[in-house]
């Protein structure tokens, strides 16, 4: 899992999909920690529309841009159907927040020849 990790890492552009109503929020927090980083990162969220100065998306397949790494802090049923606009866009790289995964989102990354990073959570790795 370290390579994965590291290759995953080594990528310029993610993708953040949850819940960005305050910066308490985890997935706030990894946006954050992730453009500090250097990453070119773009949140997604059906309603919002900015964050931290960024457009936010509606969904992962409204992105014009090509996107390296969806990271997921959404919960299982979400993530199954971010998981689908993935593939239709050909993301192949995901990482599923502690909470976002579930066997089924697991297996459908594996199935659908997803690389997928699970039960780590990002901000432990980019600290």
């Amino acid at each position: 899992m370290e390579k994965l990790i590291s290759d995953f890492l080594a990528q310029k552009t993610f993708a953040v999909a949850g819940s960005f109503r305050d910066d308490s929020k985890y997935a706030y927090r990894i946006l954050k920690a992730l453009k500090h980083k250097g990453y070119d990162v773009y949140p997604v969220h059906p309603v919002i529309k900015e964050v931290e100065g960024l457009c936010c998306y509606s969904s992962v397949k409204d992105i014009p841009f090509t996107i390296d790494v969806v990271n997921l802090v959404t919960p299982p049923a979400v993530t199954e159907s971010i998981l689908v606009e993935c593939k239709d866009k050909g993301i192949r790289k995901i990482w599923l927040q502690p909470g976002a995964e579930n066997e089924k989102a697991i297996q459908y990354c594996k199935d659908n020849g997803m690389d997928v990073v699970y039960q780590v959570c990002v901000m432990m790795k980019t600290a």
